[in-house]
């Protein structure tokens, strides 16, 4: 590269695939030629429909052009709001609040109508629900098992070198090569046209400002991040990014051959932070040894599993999406944690069996992925839980989403402004309220924008086509069942120093026991 040529990298972001793009095939009017007619329709309807759009021109083109369903609607809108609009956590909680207090519909639709996204990224986040489009042909030509099985990253190889190819982040970023050119044509307004190279379409700075939302950029190898549109401007780059000072516009076929060959593996991704993180050797407490399980036939000796983050390599400004903290392999463990690292960390727990696992520090995002036999009792999550595959685990937890699939036998325990998602290959989910209380929750609820005034626990939107109403895959808890959960901590000071101190590490120790096993109802 020339002197003076700034090195850029590109990286796809993880958040917007992980917690946004939800793991059912997509409604299948949310095809990329529908796709496609949403900017022009959008710029036919003013300042409500572009260069921002409104709830309430959503809801038209949902449900009147694309049949969607109003809560599927909803939905859509308001996860692609929360991540992608820097909302403070107050204004947020706020409206939760004024959404509690609306007494009839026309408030809450004139309050819902007061919501606005920009109108390019909310396109984008539509066109990534196809992540998980099915397609049995290509699955075939690609020696895919049929059905297919959901993927999910080999965390017991700490090298990362063989397992790469499972790793949810890999999915990222070969989607966004391989559509890349679709991507760019979703942003083309009718209006603009590129004609300095014949048949080549152009976009607007506005239009690249909003592959923000999906890449991530650097220019000094991830010590500083900045965003695509700012490094696509900087003047040595222009061309390279395609941009022409004539006509101010992108080309598009420059444009998306220089993402596809520069776009390469997250720095701030699961795949990093195995290769590169740093070790956490968070305090345990366990029982050493534990009779046989017959069903398993293992002698279930506790296991510290592995527990890292990338936290000392993100840059304190971009910490919310970026730092991750992985538990994986914990096994017959109880972890009782509230501490900086732990606050606004997106936290991936991978493979835990049998034990408590107590995070008790306001947090960006949560998945919980091939756990069994477990508690998992968190602090208020300010985006979205994803917990799947999972088997008889119990989840404690303010949040603003939640979705669950693969999952069987699991019970949530939710304080939710927003419907939990059932999404496919569930069994025996039950639901329940938030039952539980530590001394710094109503300061982490305020943190994490969440309010106790709305809470859809019971209210549940199953999104997926095995969902059949005559026999649901979910249930209340039933009353007689429900008692309130005391956590076993003292929150001043340090946890497990808490312990020591007391003397009451050994009450602690009792609690690592098997989960009873719940039976199906018949």
């Amino acid at each position: 590269m020339a002197a003076g040529t700034p090195m850029v990298s590109l990286w796809v972001k993880a958040e917007p695939f992980s917690y946004g793009a939800l793991p059912v095939p997509p409604h299948p009017r949310l095809s990329t030629n529908n796709l496609k007619k949403i900017v022009p329709y959008c710029k036919t309807k003013g300042k409500n429909g572009f260069p921002r759009m409104n709830y309430s021109v959503w809801k038209h083109i949902a449900c009147n052009k694309l049949q969607l369903t109003e809560d599927l609607a909803w939905m859509y809108f308001t996860v692609c709001h929360l991540l992608s609009e820097a909302t403070s956590a107050r204004d947020r909680a706020d409206f939760d609040l004024r959404l509690a207090r609306c007494t009839v519909q026309v408030e809450r639709d004139a309050l819902k109508n007061s919501l606005s996204v920009s109108t390019f990224v909310f396109v984008l986040y539509l066109y990534i629900q196809q992540l998980h489009k099915v397609s049995l042909k290509a699955s075939l030509l690609a020696g895919d098992e049929w059905p297919l099985r959901a993927r999910s990253p080999d965390l017991e190889n700490r090298t990362g070198s063989s397992s790469s190819k499972t790793l949810d982040e890999h999915c990222h970023l070969q989607f966004v090569q391989t559509h890349i050119q679709e991507i760019l044509e979703l942003l083309v307004e009718p209006d603009v046209y590129n004609s300095a190279i014949l048949g080549d379409f152009g976009i607007t700075v506005e239009a690249v400002e909003a592959l923000d939302f999906l890449i991530g950029a650097s220019t000094d190898r991830g010590g500083s991040l900045q965003a695509l549109h700012q490094v696509a401007m900087i003047p040595p780059l222009q061309s390279k990014f395609g941009y022409s000072k004539l006509t101010r516009l992108f080309s598009i076929r420059t444009l998306q051959s220089w993402i596809r060959g520069t776009v390469s593996q997250n720095p701030f991704g699961i795949s990093a932070c195995i290769t590169s993180g740093k070790r956490l050797s968070w305090p345990v407490s366990a029982e050493e040894s534990r009779p046989a399980d017959k069903e398993s036939g293992d002698a279930h000796r506790s296991k510290r599993g592995r527990i890292a983050t990338n936290s000392p390599t993100v840059p304190d400004d971009h910490v919310l999406g970026n730092k991750i903290i992985i538990m994986s392999q914990v096994s017959k463990q109880t972890i009782g944690r509230s501490s900086r690292t732990l606050e606004n960390s997106s936290v991936k727990i991978h493979r835990c069996h049998y034990s408590y696992l107590y995070l008790l520090s306001p947090l960006r995002s949560v998945t919980i992925e091939k756990c069994r036999h477990s508690v998992i009792v968190l602090g208020p999550v300010e985006t979205t839980i994803h917990i799947s595959h999972c088997e008889q685990v119990t989840v404690i937890s303010p949040c603003r989403n939640i979705m669950i699939s693969g999952s069987t036998l699991c019970v949530l325990y939710l304080l939710t402004p927003q419907r939990p998602l059932i999404l496919g290959g569930n069994d025996t989910i039950l639901l329940a309220p938030y039952h539980t209380f530590y001394p710094q929750l109503e300061s982490h609820m305020a943190q994490a924008g969440l309010g106790e005034a709305r809470n859809l626990w019971d209210q549940p939107l199953c999104i997926g086509p095995d969902h059949k109403d005559e026999v649901p895959v979910w249930e209340l808890l039933p009353v007689a069942e429900f008692f309130t959960f005391n956590i076993p901590f003292e929150m001043e000071g340090t946890t497990q120093a808490w312990l020591a101190d007391t003397g009451h590490k050994r009450e602690l120790d009792s609690l690592v026991v098997p989960l009873q096993s719940q039976s199906k109802k018949p």
